[in-house]
């Protein structure tokens, strides 16, 4: 969406007054077309525009994204604003304003905004569904184990109160194609196979799965999919209209780094009727989505700064964010490939990862290695210690820089020539 347009929609709704011309004193426009900064200068400027803990390296940016300065001012200014109109504001505007920014957020990921809702995470979008899933005895569904842990307990408690069958399949860490990930899907369906929950990226490991191929598959035999895109909006280009999936979760305060508690839920339209809500709702009609976006009294000056953050993210520009934190990944993981001792857990294809990766080191446990990043070396990261994949999750952000990846890298090869 180009500027001046996204701008327009921002003061249909008031909120015109909180998106500042200038970042840091330095203009958008040029900047964005690159008229007088160089490509390291504008990621310079990107840097300078977050507020950093300089006592560790932050390369644990995939659980929450930290806000950006220009949008940390507009989020506190929402705030005061809506602090400041109190009841006012929740009775008369709430709604009206509610509905506006799902508009944009629809055009920002491309679907229809009927068929979306705002939630405060990717775990309540999904468990949205698969609790409110009309479930009969002896359905079945799969999954991989590499999924969110939230869903999969999920699909235990449905499978423990309706009856259903939960199939359960492995994802090889660098797989040869898509269709090898395509038939891992496919051989598990039968008859009583009713929904397929699939990452589009996974959260662990950074592998993104071809999800537009399992799609389709799936709709050959009548299965519906559901997509985890946690880690997918806001960090690579994505349109939910291609990939035809029946649902989708986001989480907004992830790559997209809007504030805690933001995320979004797509429900295909032909799909909104049958999914219960998980609370009662004074909606008289349960054809809409609207249906499943009742949960009391909340933070709405939250849901307002997920406009701020599309801004900037329209700034920056998806291609050009995606490009740079897939440079990031591939900054560091090619300098440690081959180390002896080192286990890469992320696929090398680039299309197949974007800004996430993951490493381990042979004989180390995976706590005890994010231990000595932090204590040795000054560098938070994340443990992860699941089926096949025991290492560390590295998340650069856009204010990341070569030269704290390259301690990284030191660090990782001083630790594995133990």
């Amino acid at each position: 969406m180009k500027k001046r347009t996204f701008l327009k929609k921002l003061s249909a709704i008031g909120l015109s007054g909180f998106i500042p011309n200038k970042i840091n004193n330095t203009n958008l426009e040029d900047l964005n077309h690159g008229k007088y900064y160089s490509e390291n200068n504008f990621w310079k400027t990107v840097r300078s525009q977050y507020k950093l803990n300089s006592e560790f390296i932050n390369l644990e940016n995939g659980y929450y994204n930290i806000i950006p300065n220009p949008v940390m001012i507009k989020y506190k200014k929402l705030i005061s604003k809506i602090n400041y109109e109190g009841s006012y504001y929740m009775r008369n505007k709430l709604e009206i304003d509610e509905s506006k920014i799902t508009k944009n957020l629809a055009e920002f990921i491309d679907c229809n905004n009927e068929e979306l809702i705002i939630t405060r995470n990717t775990t309540e979008s999904l468990d949205l569904v698969i609790s409110g899933y009309p479930w009969k005895k002896n359905d079945e569904a799969i999954f991989a184990d590499h999924d969110y842990g939230a869903m999969k307990d999920m699909f235990i408690q449905v499978s423990k109160r309706y009856g259903i069958k939960n199939k359960i399949i492995s994802i090889p860490l660098h797989p040869k194609s898509d269709q090898e990930i395509v038939e891992l899907y496919e051989k598990q369906i039968n008859s009583k196979t009713k929904l397929i929950m699939v990452c589009h990226m996974i959260n662990i490991t950074g592998q993104i799965l071809p999800v537009k191929k399992i799609c389709k598959m799936a709709a050959n035999y009548g299965v519906e999919v559901m997509v985890d895109g946690a880690h997918a909006v806001g960090q690579f280009n994505l349109s939910i209209r291609d990939l035809n999936c029946d649902y989708y979760g986001s989480s907004l305060h992830k790559w997209l780094a809007a504030p805690l508690g933001t995320g979004l839920l797509y429900i295909k339209k032909k799909n909104i009727p049958k999914i219960w809500p998980l609370f009662a709702t004074s909606t008289k009609n349960l054809e809409k989505i609207k249906k499943l976006n009742h949960k009391g009294t909340h933070p709405v000056h939250s849901k307002l700064a997920i406009l701020c953050a599309i801004e900037y993210q329209n700034w920056l520009g998806i291609k050009k964010k995606e490009k740079r934190l897939r440079f990031l990944k591939d900054y560091w993981i090619n300098k440690i490939k081959g180390v002896k001792n080192v286990k890469i857990n992320t696929p090398f294809d680039k299309l197949r990862a974007c800004g996430i990766g993951n490493f381990g080191i042979k004989s180390i446990e995976p706590s005890k290695l994010a231990d000595i990043l932090l204590k040795d070396y000054k560098i938070y990261t994340v443990a992860i210690d699941e089926k096949g994949v025991k290492g560390c999750r590295v998340t650069p952000n856009l204010f990341t820089n070569t030269t704290e990846l390259d301690r990284l890298v030191y660090a990782i090869k001083k630790i594995a020539n133990f």
